[in-house]
């Protein structure tokens, strides 16, 4: 069964910077989709950035400019380098692994940016 390790949230002030992780377990294939959207209390989960097809970088354009993602090179791993961080960004982020039209979830890693 597929696990995501995610970590790296936690708490910063606006304009502070934070890096998130996540790294896939359980499975012997690689997603070639990995991204991240995030989620507050009320709203629906959106979008936030993604590696489409290991290939196609795509942002939400709320995030472009002050986000970063990124995989390594040999591994089920995606990152979020956030930078400029607002309160706004305040959210629960979920990384996500795609497989054709299968997704898979991780639990979650909380970002709290306030002073």
């Amino acid at each position: 069964q597929v696990q995501f390790e995610e970590s790296g949230g936690g708490l910063v002030q606006p304009g502070g910077s934070l890096r998130l992780s996540c790294l896939a377990s359980g499975v012997k294939f690689r997603f070639p989709t990995m991204g991240w959207y995030r989620q507050v209390p009320g709203k629906q989960r959106e979008f936030v950035a993604g590696m489409m097809d290991a290939r196609v970088i795509k942002y939400a354009d709320f995030v472009k400019g002050r986000f970063t993602i990124s995989r390594d090179n040999s591994k089920n791993a995606v990152f979020l380098q956030m930078d400029s961080l607002q309160p706004d960004d305040t959210a629960v982020y979920y990384c996500n692994g795609r497989i054709g039209p299968n997704d898979a979830w991780g639990q979650g890693t909380q970002v709290t940016v306030s002073s």
